[in-house]
């Protein structure tokens, strides 16, 4: 069991040093970027700026400690290096391979293009360990360049990836897949729980499911996908009048958004449909007569309510809701990203290629 810690967001670190709406100007992304890697620029980890759960894990031999996000929505492993002179990595834990007497270097280069910055590095092996668990050799990355502010202010210093192996940059072993392979965990299977304001009691767990998290009961839902951690949902209904989604759709259970994602007509749909502005903005005061946005999935409804789509900050009240452009020849697709995961115990089940709700 790994502890993910809430803490700051690159947003709001952004906004306190007066440069948020710069970085937005500068660097517009489309949320879809991350998931059609052929038609766009490879992106790992979507929505940096409101991601705020993070956890620990260490590299080497002695351990060298970094703090990654654990991203379903990626498959690599990386975290900055001594090689590295970017700015970004000025304010970051580095990795040292001359501290560690089990690392192993290549000749084979990693470059992870992002719509809001890049890295290139290089792959090495060294035994990583994750909550007590060690999986020795595993590949990851080690930065060589970040560049750009963007990395400076991020409150994590690299990424694990929990998707499949199919979508991992230069054919990289993910770590939860050395973890199968090398029988480290009893069942094929990792769980995360994201609580909602609290500081402390969110968690990934690797090999099992916390029962204390499934009094009611899991759903199980078969992948239509081996690549992200990728559903398919009937519809998404409010009030009990479908509003997006009418003729089905793709979504993918991602802890690397912190939003939930949709194509942009179907967001101009949810938010007319919850009486919000075009920006998103709501009257704080009409929460609690907010209905539920129901998403329809393998014959369940799965209900997110208003005290979990709505995000107050500073006296105002927005939608945690988010438009992005998808290739018109890929249908509709839906990342599920924190705000509806913060609502379910969610199970990745690597054995049965599933993903279980409770």
């Amino acid at each position: 069991r790994v502890p993910l810690r809430k803490t700051k967001s690159l947003r709001q670190a952004l906004q306190e040093h007066g440069l948020l709406e710069r970085y937005l100007k500068d660097h517009p992304y489309n949320l879809a970027t991350k998931y059609f890697p052929t038609i766009f620029a490879v992106e790992p980890l979507q929505n940096y700026l409101n991601n705020e759960y993070f956890g620990t894990i260490s590299i080497g031999t002695p351990g060298q400690e970094f703090t990654v996000i654990f991203d379903t929505g990626s498959s690599n492993l990386w975290v900055p290096s001594v090689y590295c002179s970017s700015p970004a990595c000025g304010n970051h834990k580095l990795f040292n391979p001359a501290d560690s007497s089990t690392f192993i270097s290549t000749n084979d280069s990693l470059s992870i293009a992002y719509g809001t910055g890049s890295m290139t590095g290089f792959l090495g092996y060294d035994t990583v360990r994750v909550a007590g668990i060690d999986v020795v050799n595993q590949i990851f990355g080690l930065s060589e360049t970040e560049p750009g502010y963007f990395f400076y202010y991020a409150p994590f210093d690299g990424i694990l990836g929990l998707a499949y192996p199919s979508i991992a940059s230069s054919g990289a072993t993910p770590v939860f897949d050395n973890m199968m392979l090398e029988d480290l965990v009893s069942s094929d299977l990792f769980s995360v729980y994201l609580s909602n304001n609290e500081q402390k009691g969110s968690f990934v767990l690797f090999g099992g499911i916390d029962p204390l998290y499934t009094i009611n009961g899991i759903t199980w839902i078969p992948l239509s996908a081996e690549t992200y951690w990728q559903i398919t949902m009937e519809s998404v209904s409010v009030g009990g009048k479908t509003v997006a989604c009418s003729a089905g759709c793709q979504a993918i259970v991602d802890t690397g958004t912190s939003l939930l994602a949709m194509p942009n007509q179907a967001l101009g749909n949810i938010l007319s449909a919850l009486g919000a502005s075009s920006n998103g903005q709501i009257n704080c005061k009409s929460i609690s007569s907010l209905p539920n946005v129901v998403f329809n999935i393998n014959g369940n409804a799965f209900p997110v309510p208003p005290s979990a789509y709505v995000i107050q900050s500073d006296g105002y009240c927005s939608l945690g809701f988010e438009g992005m452009n998808v290739p018109t020849e890929s249908g509709e697709l839906w990342i599920l990203g924190d705000v509806f995961i913060r609502k379910y115990y969610v199970i990745f089940d690597r054995a049965n290629n599933m993903v279980g709700l409770s």
